[in-house]
C-alpha cells in the first residue's frame, strides 16, 4: 500500500515529500529541496529503502539537494519535464541569490511528460504536466489513495505565482482546471508550501480559480 509523509524544508517551509511502497520498503522523496540530514532521519526512522528522488519542477527550495543526494547516493533523478532545463542549470546562481547551500546542476535521469508513470515499489503514480508556474511543472497523482503532489501549482486558497521566467498565469489556470480539478472533488493534495487540501475545497473557495 502507498503511504506518504511530509517533511517541510528549508527557510521557505517546502513541503518534502517522502513516499513508499509498504510492502517492499521501497522509497522516493519528491522535491529534496534541501536538509539532507533531516530527510535522511526520515527515511531511516521508518526503515526504508530510498531509490529515486522526483522533481515537480526545478525552484531551488524544491530542488536544491537533488543534485547532491543523487551524486553521494547514487539515486535516479526522476523529472521534471525538460521546460526546466534552464531552472536546473541555474541551480548554482539560485543558491547565490537565496542563501541556500550550493546546489547542484544535474541533468534528470529521466524526463517526464504528461501520461507518463512513475513507480516505487509496488505502487504506481501518474504524471500530468501542468506549466506555468514554470515551463516543466509536473504533478504526480496516486490513484488508490486518491492524492496528488501537486509542487507550486495549487495552494490551499492560492495558486502558484507565474512572474518568474517561463512563467504563464493563463496557462496555469488552464493546467489547473483542465488536468487537476477533472480528476474529482474528494483528491487530496499536498502543495509546495503550507496545508494540505482537497480540489474539491478549492474548486469551490478558492479565488483564485
Amino acid at each position: 500500500m502507498f503511504q506518504r509523509h511530509t517533511i517541510p524544508v528549508t527557510a521557505f517551509e517546502q513541503n518534502c515529500s517522502l513516499v513508499w511502497c509498504d510492502e517492499t520498503q521501497q522509497a522516493a522523496l519528491i522535491d529534496p529541496g534541501g536538509d539532507i540530514p533531516k530527510l535522511l532521519a526520515a527515511v531511516k526512522a521508518r526503515g526504508l529503502t530510498l531509490s529515486a528522488l522526483w522533481l515537480t519542477h526545478a525552484h531551488i527550495d524544491h530542488a536544491g539537494a537533488t543534485g547532491t543526494l543523487a551524486r553521494e547516493l547514487n539515486l535516479p533523478i526522476i523529472g521534471p519535464q525538460r521546460g526546466d532545463q534552464f531552472w536546473i542549470d541555474g541551480l548554482p546562481k539560485q543558491s547565490q541569490m537565496f542563501g541556500f547551500p550550493q546546489a547542484e546542476a544535474f541533468t534528470p535521469t529521466r524526463w517526464l511528460e504528461d501520461g507518463d508513470t512513475v513507480t516505487v515499489g509496488h505502487c504506481t503514480l501518474q504524471v500530468l504536466h501542468c506549466p506555468g508556474h514554470t515551463p516543466g511543472h509536473v504533478v504526480f497523482f496516486e490513484p488508490t489513495t486518491r492524492h496528488a503532489f501537486v509542487g507550486d501549482v495549487l495552494f490551499a486558497g492560492s495558486i502558484g505565482r507565474t512572474d518568474f521566467p517561463g512563467g504563464s498565469h493563463p496557462t496555469l489556470i488552464a493546467a489547473i482546471k483542465d488536468k487537476l480539478l477533472p480528476l474529482g472533488d474528494d483528491v487530496t493534495f499536498t502543495p509546495g508550501h503550507g496545508p494540505e487540501s482537497t480540489f474539491g475545497e478549492e474548486r469551490q473557495f478558492n479565488p483564485f480559480l
